[in-house]
């Protein structure tokens, strides 16, 4: 059964052609490239993709005029329905200003933009996204952001904690996050958000492949199931 998903694009993306990239060489399926000003998903979505980049010139704040787009009212449904969502660095972004995720990504602590690999730490081996890597395992993910630095109140935090929502957590200091917090899950399980860019890490010629693995995770889950 061949793997259907689809990238969205928004103005200012620039991290969605990476995104189709990769779903495509570890599917063997191309993505479909959706619109921010669509009203309508394709139809029958394995999973979709919410890139990375500087939507509307992160006016206002970073995703949330994104979070506004028409697109957006059929991802949040179809995330309601079950279909598996991940947004990265911007895409994170978004779907917390979506209200899809808890929290919100503030400026870095030290206020520099970082672009760099950095390790990362799974903490959650049995999600979707995730159940190609062990539990403690630390991967080399690339990141490239300005406002990242993750932000809950503490009940959010310990709620997160508790439910084995917290899928990565920097293994190294990168921009002041909340116990260190790089992706989270929703409480489905179905929604993961992560600053770190796993599309650019699953070619050894660009570097290294450990982003592989979440897209094999959530191929192998979906396409087997």
């Amino acid at each position: 059964m061949a793997f259907n998903s689809a990238v969205i694009t928004f103005p200012g993306s620039n991290c969605d052609r990476d995104m189709a990239v990769a779903l495509e060489k570890v599917s063997g399926t191309a993505p479909h490239r959706v619109w921010h000003g669509d009203s309508d998903l394709p139809a029958g979505l394995d999973f979709i993709a919410v890139p990375g980049g500087f939507s509307y010139g992160d006016y206002l704040r970073c995703g949330a005029i994104a979070s506004r787009s028409p697109i957006m009212q059929a991802v949040i449904a179809a995330a309601e329905k079950g279909v598996p969502v991940l947004g990265v660095c911007n895409g994170f972004q978004v779907l917390t200003e979506s209200g899809l995720l808890p929290g919100a990504l503030l400026r870095n602590a030290g206020l520099n933009f970082v672009c760099r690999e950095v390790g990362l730490e799974v903490v959650n081996a049995q999600s979707l996204f995730t159940s190609a890597y062990e539990a403690g395992q630390v991967v080399r993910i690339p990141v490239a952001h300005h406002d990242g630095n993750y932000f809950a109140d503490e009940d959010t935090l310990n709620r997160l904690e508790g439910e084995g929502r917290v899928a990565f957590r920097y293994a190294e200091e990168v921009n002041g996050s909340a116990r260190a917090i790089a992706g989270v899950l929703n409480d489905a399980g179905n929604v993961l958000g992560m600053m770190p860019h796993p599309e650019r890490a699953i070619e050894a010629t660009h570097g290294g492949t450990d982003g592989r693995g979440l897209f094999e995770s959530a191929i192998r889950g979906l396409v087997g199931a």
